[in-house]
């Protein structure tokens, strides 16, 4: 943990950096969250790890930790309507936006995980860190605040859709979730670019892509 500090520090002591990612790329359903998190480096979380080495709980505890500790924290999402209209990779760099939009004025420097600078931000305000989340404090936290939401997001719309299963796997092209989708077709929150060939053709006849249960 201290190492991810120690790397953010490392990039610039005068610098204060915001770490910047996202969940959700690659379901059939539901939102793409990003995140944008300024810690207090000289006040490490103990625990912030990639949000892929933690389970549930441990996020959720975090998520509560991070949140109150951090200098700024701002989350943007980008529905799955935006992500039929201009693809996934558009849908993603504009939730990040969202999310940057919500600290304006609190950051020097955005670090970025993968490779991929942010379309619509200036290059020269930007670092990119492939594996970012396993070596930066600052986008580890940004990958736990955009798991947890995204999670918490796709649980309240369980309730709303409860055939679809949606609080088990997110969204996540699981078996149990395409099982569902042929079952039921698809629901206001699938996206129909990710679920062609998925759904029977008699269901998207019949409600348009869409169910009505």
């Amino acid at each position: 943990m201290r190492d991810l500090y120690e790397y953010d520090a490392g990039i610039s002591a005068a610098l204060r950096v915001a770490g910047v990612d996202e969940a959700g790329r690659g379901p059939l359903a539901g939102p793409v969250v990003a995140a944008a998190v300024v810690l207090n480096l000289k006040e490490p979380i103990d625990g912030v790890d990639d949000s892929k080495k933690l389970t549930a709980k441990r996020r959720g505890g975090l998520y509560g930790r991070i949140t109150e500790a951090a200098l700024a924290c701002g989350v943007g999402v980008s529905q799955p309507e935006e992500i039929d209209e201009i693809n996934i990779l558009q849908a993603t760099f504009r939730a990040m936006r969202r999310a940057i939009d919500s600290i304006a004025g609190k950051y020097d420097l955005l670090l970025v995980d993968g490779n991929q600078c942010i379309a619509g931000v200036p290059r020269d305000c930007q670092k990119t860190i492939v594996g970012g989340d396993a070596l930066s404090a600052s986008i580890a936290a940004a990958s736990i605040v955009a798991k947890v939401t995204r999670d918490r997001m796709m649980e309240g719309y369980h309730l709303e859709y409860p055939q679809y299963e949606f609080a088990k796997h997110k969204g996540y092209g699981t078996k149990l979730h395409r099982e569902m989708i042929m079952r039921h077709g698809l629901c206001g929150i699938h996206r129909r670019s990710f679920c062609k060939g998925i759904a029977g053709a008699a269901q998207e006849e019949l409600f348009g892509g869409y169910s009505r249960k």
